[in-house]
């Protein structure tokens, strides 16, 4: 086995290490404050507790269906606010007198909560999938929409000479030279839009839907099982690390595809 394989897997191996160190912490503390609060374990349950409702769900399929209804609402909602949030950024980036025309209705929008449109959104589009992508749509474009027209503003002037120079057309200027210049405060964007879709498409669930984890939330609540609603919770947070950890990689392949990242 080669250095350079060596080198990557002591590195996993390390990082799995705090993983492991981390979550062994987290629940060391849920015990402990569980322990100490007094308070009777059908209301404040503790990681067994919850452990064994999680069985209980992922036993009986509920579970993944929950999980199949929200990953479902999320990747729509998701990659369309991301990919017209893009597109609409580099334009508006690219032509100053759009982006001073536009910016003014972006910053009025911006500061929203998505959950304060829940009522416009429930009335034009009824109960089911769409409320909830609607709202991660509403949550993630913002982000990714103003990192990108940033970025786009920010790419500097001698590149663009520099491609002209030597006679590169408009359409591969835009792709081979301002795409990867702003690459990385677009990523910015879509990171922060990851984190605040997720939360609230649990918010929008838990409003006007009948399945996925922010149902499942609400459900659990009705019904006074507490165990299944820390359960639920973990997996929500659990998910949510898992679609950061998998967007860092994605980001991490293309720049090595690049030059911009060291393998």
């Amino acid at each position: 086995m080669s250095n350079k394989a060596l080198r990557y897997l002591s590195k996993k191996a390390v990082g799995f290490g705090y993983a492991a160190v981390s979550l062994l912490l987290f629940v060391t503390i849920w015990q402990i404050t569980v322990s100490l609060s007094g308070v009777n374990e059908a209301l404040f349950p503790s990681p067994l507790s919850a452990f064994n409702a999680l069985l209980e769900i992922i036993g009986d399929g509920t579970l993944t269906d929950h999980v199949i209804s929200s990953m479902f609402r999320f990747a729509v909602g998701f990659v369309v606010a991301v990919a017209i949030a893009v597109v609409g950024g580099i334009i508006f980036g690219w032509f100053d007198v759009l982006y001073r025309l536009i910016n003014p209705i972006i910053q009025l929008l911006r500061p929203i909560s998505p959950i304060a449109w829940m009522p416009f959104i429930v009335l034009a589009f009824g109960i089911g999938d769409m409320p909830a992508i609607v709202t991660i749509f509403i949550a993630a474009f913002f982000p990714v929409f103003i990192s990108t027209a940033v970025g786009v503003k920010n790419v500097p002037e001698i590149y663009l000479k520099v491609a002209r120079n030597f006679g590169v057309g408009k359409v591969e200027i835009f792709w081979k030279i301002i795409f990867p210049a702003a690459f990385p405060q677009i990523t910015g964007g879509i990171h922060l839009a990851l984190g605040s879709a997720w939360v609230f498409l649990v918010c929008g669930e838990m409003i006007g839907a009948q399945s996925g984890l922010g149902y499942l939330i609400i459900d659990a609540r009705n019904n006074l099982r507490c165990d299944i609603l820390a359960a639920d919770i973990v997996i929500i947070g659990i998910i949510g690390l898992l679609l950061d950890t998998a967007l860092r990689y994605a980001e991490g392949q293309i720049l090595k595809k690049w030059g911009l990242q060291k393998e």
